[in-house]
């Protein structure tokens, strides 16, 4: 088993989301390192690897809120999806409070890996974090990593 910790990029601008969030992975006793950017544009100055993120380290998993600053979630999406190579392949989890058939829609046409609206419960989201930790680490074969 790899014992490298888990590479998470989180993209919330709600800043009592992203506690709940790291206090739902500390629960869940992911081993993982969570970077946290709060808008769309800063995603993918992360992404990549433009100004202060010139030595981000490439995620092995996107967490997406859709509504966000700067630039919306589904077109930080698009812009991933829509990439060449080790981009386009980090998997990404759409995380939002919105259950909207049509937002739900256009994130699967968008090319998102699977869509969970967040939970305002802490037990919850915990075994939210636990179900994405065990399924994308543990159950799916992951592309090697790439350092593109």
């Amino acid at each position: 088993m790899n014992m490298a910790p888990i590479q998470i990029l989180l993209v919330e601008d709600n800043p009592g989301d992203v506690v709940l969030m790291l206090e739902a992975l500390k629960a869940a006793k992911v081993h993982n390192q969570i970077n946290v950017v709060g808008d769309g544009a800063e995603a993918m100055d992360f992404l990549l690897r433009k100004g202060k993120h010139a030595q981000a380290t490439r995620p092995d998993l996107i967490m997406l809120d859709l509504n966000l600053p700067r630039m919306d979630g589904r077109e930080v999406l698009a812009r991933i999806k829509e990439a060449n190579g080790a981009l386009a392949r980090i998997p990404v989890v759409v995380l939002t409070s919105s259950s909207a058939e049509k937002d739900i829609a256009q994130a699967y046409d968008l090319h998102a890996n699977c869509y969970v609206v967040k939970p305002v419960d802490f037990e919850k989201m915990t075994e939210v974090v636990r179900s994405i930790q065990s399924f994308w680490f543990t159950v799916v074969q992951l592309p090697p990593p790439s350092h593109a």
